[in-house]
């Protein structure tokens, strides 16, 4: 067979069996991540990648997601159809390989897929394995529809026909099972719709609908939103930046291939402070870089500081421009198709190929030459928001300086209102930061003080989405958190360079009052870690306190309430006339009752943060701190009926 008939002939021979799945039930978040939210929504992704790489090769362009009444998911896509053909090596359907050995696939043959995201040992497999029952239903290229269901990873039985059809393409449905996720099995939409609008913006001209049977309207329709992009990027990079005050009026985009690797890239700047950079490959969102966002800051560094100095704008700076200044107010997505990606970890997040660096690179450079040379009032505005962050930046070195001295200082050297521990062992040691000085002193009262340190913040801290760096660390209480939790930020190469190594504390709390005032400071000290202190939500280190909101009462019978329904069944079951107590912020909660509620391990809730897509979060953060109004008003209006707000 030629070479070209090879790439064409996608049949049961692609399929390669490379080893068991045994062992995937009983170490799952070897495969998936975790066991919890996280894990049960990648199920679906790992599904959905198998279309998308259908569409990448050129046979599909559209995917249908369907959360169904039971919240089991059906993915259906238009393209080739899994092979249904026998396997010779494994004596069973090519169908049957593909869905019960870990790693089996066509994307191990590099004449059915030029690129592949859903690899790295994950696959439908796994989730045939993690699953109560699942559904595989092909559509093939002989007329026939065949099916084969599975328990727990298992066939039921061979792969059989069940009927003729015009149609092409592949149909899974499962049903998560509920022994492994015991957290939850209930699908959140709106995570489903970020991750399929992603998909949409990384792959133009690809349909992809979400339809949701659980919820149905008064006309007995049920939640459907249609993704698709003509632009691609730059239409991804317009919405990621609709809610940010834009510097320049146009995206800066290019795709094409460059030694072989096809690379797109799109990047606009705006007036903010923050730089937010998003990197794919093969639209896995590589969230902690790699080399392909390393060829994109030498790109634009050396081909911006080359215009820069040309033009003379830098002949007045008394210091040198650092390859952080171009980036400041910078939001940009990299996105590359790689062949055989290496990616540091399981988890997919740092691509290693060398090769891609100076692909990206050289398109980035091409790129921004081109558009400087025929836009040289942006070039000449964009020079000066450089000049802008690096005088900022030499600014905020000696501010930075002070941050970095106080907190590597002796136990002397901590805040003055910080209430410490006396347990040195970080891994033992949580900090709340508690909303001003009056339920700080009842926290401190009521804490365990072997464990538990407690510094209060006064009022709303620095929004730190608006603030120029130096304001950040010329903050006090921002200060008091750097010094308190032992970590220090910033070298000369990267003034954003985060040192956890003497980090005091691995839980850090978050305890605000429960009404308006405290879900917005919340929000900015949530901000702060996000923008300043990322790696600290990353590694799991942040959660949100839980205090009750009612404390229901009947005689001597006191029971508390953390919402409404709770409420209602609480006084229902103590009967007749209760009193309710509605508790807005922690300082009507006496010590005990704190301890009780809040803080004892035992009995009280914490809420992990956690960054389930780095894209829409960077979006949300600057949505609901930035400039822009309308898009914060938008949000609100579509979201009010959640806050639980009091007149």
């Amino acid at each position: 067979m030629s070479e070209e008939a090879k790439k064409h002939n996608y049949s049961a021979d692609s399929i390669q069996a490379l080893e068991g799945m045994e062992h995937v039930r009983m170490r799952p978040s070897m495969y998936i991540g975790d066991v919890g939210i996280r894990g049960l929504h990648h199920l679906v992704y790992e599904v959905v990648d198998n279309s998308i790489d259908e569409a990448m090769a050129g046979h599909c362009d559209t995917i249908n997601v369907i959360i169904n009444e039971n919240n089991s998911i059906s993915v259906k896509d238009n393209g080739r159809g899994i092979p249904v053909g026998m396997h010779k090596k494994e004596g069973v359907s090519a169908l049957e390989v593909v869905m019960t050995k870990i790693g089996a696939g066509g994307k191990f043959d590099k004449d059915s897929y030029k690129v592949s995201g859903g690899l790295h040992g994950v696959g439908v497999s796994v989730v045939n394995a993690l699953s109560d029952h699942l559904r595989a239903t092909v559509y093939s290229g002989d007329g026939k529809i065949w099916e084969q269901e599975y328990e727990r990873g298992k066939a039921m039985y061979p792969a059989k026909p069940i009927g003729d059809t015009t149609e092409k393409g592949t149909m899974v449905t499962f049903t998560p099972d509920k022994t492994i996720f015991a957290q939850s099995t209930e699908y959140n939409y709106e995570t489903l719709a970020t991750r399929m609008r992603e998909l949409s913006f990384l792959n133009k001209g690809l349909t992809i609908t979400l339809q949701d049977k659980r919820v149905t309207d008064e006309e007995g329709n049920n939640p459907t939103e249609t993704f698709y992009s003509d632009e691609g990027l730059p239409e991804f990079i317009k919405y990621l930046d609709a809610t940010r005050e834009q510097l320049i009026g146009n995206v800066i985009s290019i795709e094409g291939e460059k030694n072989g690797v096809p690379v797109e890239v799109a990047m606009v700047y705006n007036t903010s402070y923050n730089e937010n950079l998003h990197s794919y490959v093969n639209n896995i969102n590589t969230h902690e870089g790699g080399t392909h966002l390393s060829g994109f800051r030498r790109g634009l560094t050396a081909t911006l500081k080359k215009y820069a100095d040309e033009s003379g704008m830098l002949k007045n700076l008394k210091f040198e421009i650092a390859g952080d200044d171009f980036r400041e107010g910078l939001t940009a997505i990299v996105s590359v198709k790689v062949a055989e990606p290496q990616f540091e970890g399981q988890t997919k997040t740092k691509l290693g190929n060398r090769e891609v660096t100076s692909a990206v690179s050289q398109a980035v450079s091409e790129m921004l030459q081109d558009y400087l040379e025929e836009n040289p009032n942006d070039a000449k505005t964009i020079v000066q928001k450089v000049i802008l962050a690096a005088t900022a930046r030499h600014a905020a070195r000696k501010a930075r300086e002070m941050v970095q001295r106080k907190t590597v200082m002796s136990i002397g050297g901590l805040p003055g209102k910080l209430s410490d521990c006396s347990e040195t062992d970080p891994d033992k040691c949580e900090i709340f930061l508690v909303e001003g000085d009056s339920a700080g002193g009842t926290a401190k009262q009521g804490r365990d003080r072997a464990f538990q340190a407690i510094l209060p913040l006064r009022g709303k801290i620095l929004n730190v989405e608006k603030a120029m760096q130096h304001k950040v660390f010329e903050n006090e209480e921002i200060k008091n958190m750097f010094t308190a939790l032992g970590v220090s930020i910033g070298t000369e190469e990267d003034p954003r360079a985060l040192n956890l190594s003497k980090l005091r504390y691995n839980k850090i709390v978050i305890m605000c009052d429960a009404d308006v005032d405290g879900s917005h400071i919340a929000t900015l000290i949530l901000t702060f870690f996000f923008r300043y202190m990322k790696e600290l939500v990353e590694n799991g280190h942040i959660f949100i306190a839980t205090p009750p909101l009612y404390l229901v009462k009947k005689g001597q019978k006191r029971e508390y309430a953390w919402n409404d329904d709770q409420r209602d069944m609480i006084a229902l079951n103590m009967g007749g006339s209760v009193s309710i107590q509605r508790y807005k912020g922690l300082g009507e909660m006496n010590a005990e009752q704190l301890w009780d509620t809040t803080m004892n391990p035992e009995f009280r809730t914490l809420r992990q943060v956690v960054i389930d897509n780095q894209t829409e979060a960077d979006r949300v953060f600057s949505m609901l701190m930035g400039d822009e109004v309308p898009p914060r008003r938008d949000f609100i209006e579509k979201n009010a009926k959640y806050a639980n707000i009091d007149a």
